[in-house]
């Protein structure tokens, strides 16, 4: 049985990679005792703000097992998102992740075919996958999973590779060989804690959701707060901020993923075709990315914020 744990290991990861995933790690479906008490924290000083969603299945955030039936193993899966050319015109910035196709849509296709090639080789294997989708806290399995660490600004990041990259799983019934975490190699440095807009990073390795600029423009459905008014550094959809300072970003590669690439019109958009887009621009741009999810009126409404 070790052997084929050994094995059926071997051949998940091989697999992984054929399908484009930067690295893939594996750990114990068990309940995730650390993660508990920082998780339940974070809640009570209502650092989700409106993500009303996060409070809910507390356990199952915490549990694997109780996603998934008799589950055994976490499979943890990275996908490089580092555009090869950015924004021409940086007056009106869009985060990185969102150029291209929406990932949830690229890796869910990534994760079928994985899933049928391990029911294809092995057998009756039953389980999962989860692209951000669920209540399940990807960064804390993937750095159980020996995939990086969290880092202050509390992304996973990898040596070598740094942190443009998505985070999926696939919760599975078979039993594999485990990878050991590896260590925090953040050491002094607050680069992100310092560069951050709006001091969402309250301290080391905690940030507040609710005054990240990603959650103002991307989650907040309200009106956005004049508080906060000129300290958005010019970001109308996410922010990469914290990622971008950060000294182990110097090592990011760009993508080979063609999905990812953005449509041929936005890396050259100037701020008054920003200023000026219509609903019909909006659809062919941004036709299947996850830009969608904040809809042209959010859209619009970000970019009134910033004049």
């Amino acid at each position: 049985m070790i052997n084929n744990r050994s094995k059926y290991t071997q051949l998940i990861k091989s697999e992984a990679k054929r399908l484009g995933f930067l690295s893939c790690g594996i750990s114990k479906a068990e309940f995730l005792e650390v993660e508990a008490p920082r998780l339940e924290k974070w809640l009570n000083n209502n650092m989700h703000g409106q993500m009303s969603y996060m409070q809910n299945h507390f356990d199952k955030r915490l549990d694997p097992t109780l996603l998934v039936d008799d589950s055994k193993s976490v499979i943890s899966l990275l996908l490089n998102y580092y555009p090869e050319q950015k924004q021409s015109d940086q007056s009106y910035k869009l985060s990185k992740y969102a150029y291209g196709k929406d990932y949830h849509e690229v890796i869910k296709s990534k994760l079928k075919e994985l899933t049928h090639y391990i029911q294809t080789e092995i057998g009756a294997v039953s389980g999962r996958a989860f692209v951000d989708s669920a209540p399940v806290l990807d960064k804390a399995w993937a750095a159980k999973s020996g995939l990086g660490w969290i880092g202050k600004h509390s992304n996973l990041l990898t040596q070598k590779v740094g942190s443009f990259y998505f985070i999926a799983e696939l919760i599975i019934d078979l039993d594999l060989e485990y990878d050991t975490i590896v260590s925090d190699h953040c050491g002094t440095c607050t680069a992100c804690i310092d560069a951050c807009p709006t001091q969402a990073i309250t301290e080391p390795y905690v940030v507040d959701g609710s005054k990240c600029i990603s959650y103002f423009t991307i989650e907040l459905k309200d009106q956005l707060p004049n508080t906060m008014k000129g300290q958005f550094d010019d970001w109308m959809f996410g922010c990469d901020v914290c990622q971008d300072v950060c000294p182990w970003n110097k090592f990011s590669k760009p993508h080979s993923e063609p999905l990812f690439n953005p449509h041929p019109e936005l890396l050259d958009m100037t701020k008054k075709d920003w200023d000026e887009i219509t609903e019909d621009v909006f659809q062919k741009v941004f036709q299947k990315s996850a830009v969608k999810r904040t809809k042209f009126s959010g859209l619009q409404r970000n970019i009134d914020f910033l004049k």
